[in-house]
């Protein structure tokens, strides 16, 4: 099964970092191949917010579209996305926030392991997923400096 992480740090704290990746319905405006995001429903408890997404991927002549789970834990400074319906077998990403230097910056760590239903389909969109991963970090961290200023 395919799968991709990285541990990355940025000039911004935990607590930022984990508002801009919780705030999903923006991915359209920076997330690499991510062409739609709808949020189907919002449920909120103490210190923890459920999200069913919906969003579509494209890259060219190519989209497909599918359902997951996100839960951010605002305690722990984590998200977890779990897979639900569309071209996966299997899809499960996480992330998770520490704050360095008193909150001036923060470690960010994303984890992601996925895999197609259709081997065919994995065969031809599997190396533009693991393309689009490995800017995932990059992506997030522009978008904090847009959003929050860039600190030093």
């Amino acid at each position: 099964m395919p799968a991709f992480q990285t541990e990355r740090r940025v000039f911004h704290s935990a607590d930022q970092m984990l508002d801009l990746v919780t705030d999903i319905e923006k991915y359209p405006e920076f997330v690499p191949m991510c062409v739609d995001l709808k949020v189907r429903r919002r449920t909120e408890a103490v210190g923890t917010l459920i999200q069913i997404a919906q969003m579509s991927v494209g890259y060219k002549a190519i989209r497909e579209t599918f359902t997951s789970r996100v839960t951010t834990e605002r305690e722990a400074s984590r998200i977890l996305v779990e897979y639900i319906d569309g071209p996966f077998k299997h899809l499960e990403n996480r992330w998770s926030f520490v704050n360095e230097d008193e909150g001036r910056s923060c470690l960010v760590r994303f984890k992601i392991a996925y895999e197609f239903k259709s081997r065919a389909l994995g065969l031809l969109v599997g190396g533009m997923f693991d393309m689009a991963f490995h800017k995932f970090s990059e992506a997030f961290e522009k978008r904090a400096d847009e959003i929050y200023g860039r600190s030093f």
